[in-house]
């Protein structure tokens, strides 16, 4: 399969073995967050690499719901989870618990990923997400070999209690190209190398500067604007247009193959 994006990038295969009966619902990503709905005019979505970073991968979210208390000791004894219903006790204790101590909580998803060749899963908390007590702990899996199914931790970050509801965000999981990040030799330059490119980021600096100041000023026009949209057009100021551009990122729906 080749990308649609006209980019000539073929497409890696994603798949996600069940090993449980009841695994962690898989879902696209979402862009939106309290925090951000919350900024005024919801101006924190202006910023489009944010928008399209939180949406750019699945959610595992939660089951069930569940408490978890940490005392701030190292044994495993130190952290205690129980179930929000006693009638889901079973479930929660499956899903979630202490393994490793010194406050890390573990969530067991209940699949088996598996990538193309050369592809493996960044596995972490969703982007611009902030949890509180907890602290996601990152992962990258070679999902394209391994046997085996992965867990995803949290660890406290001080000693406390809270509740996590059923469809909470537990995991954020995206493919990356592992196999050739090594391959990667970053080039540190002077920019007046590039005159042409100079050119466009002066221009683009001088009327970021421009506006802003408009805009402190109470300029009519730049108030009427509210803010600049070269990003989100793909404006690249006098250079060509962009091969491929997004302005919204909606993963695909996980389907299931009976």
């Amino acid at each position: 399969m080749t990308s649609p994006s006209g980019m000539s990038l073929p497409v890696p295969e994603l798949t996600a073995f069940h090993v449980r009966d009841d695994p962690a619902p898989l879902v696209p990503a979402e862009a939106r967050r309290p925090w951000m709905d919350a900024t005024q005019d919801r101006f924190a979505y202006r910023c489009i690499p944010m928008s399209i970073a939180n949406a750019t991968g699945w959610e595992i979210l939660a089951p069930v719901g569940f408490s978890v208390r940490w005392s701030g000791g190292t044994g495993k004894e130190a952290l205690a989870v129980s179930a929000l219903h006693p009638e889901e006790a079973g479930q929660v204790a499956s899903f979630v618990g202490s393994h490793f101590g010194h406050g890390i909580l573990t969530f067991r998803p209940g699949y088996l990923f598996r990538t193309s060749p050369g592809w493996a899963l960044w596995v972490r908390g969703a982007p611009n997400c902030p949890y509180g007590l907890l602290q996601p702990l990152e992962g990258l899996v070679e999902t394209d070999w391994l046997p085996l199914g992965f867990t995803m931790n949290w660890r406290f970050v001080q000693p406390g209690a809270l509740q996590i509801p059923a469809g909470e965000r537990l995991c954020f999981v995206t493919p990356v190209p592992h196999a050739v990040l090594g391959e990667i030799t970053p080039q540190v330059r002077d920019l007046s190398e590039d005159p042409e490119l100079q050119a466009r980021h002066e221009s683009w600096s001088e009327s970021r500067r421009s506006f802003i100041s408009d805009l402190d000023a109470r300029q009519p026009e730049a108030v009427r604007q509210g803010w600049q949209r070269h990003y989100l057009q793909g404006d690249s100021q006098g250079g060509p247009p962009p091969g491929y551009h997004v302005t919204k990122r909606r993963m695909k729906t996980p389907r299931e193959d009976l």
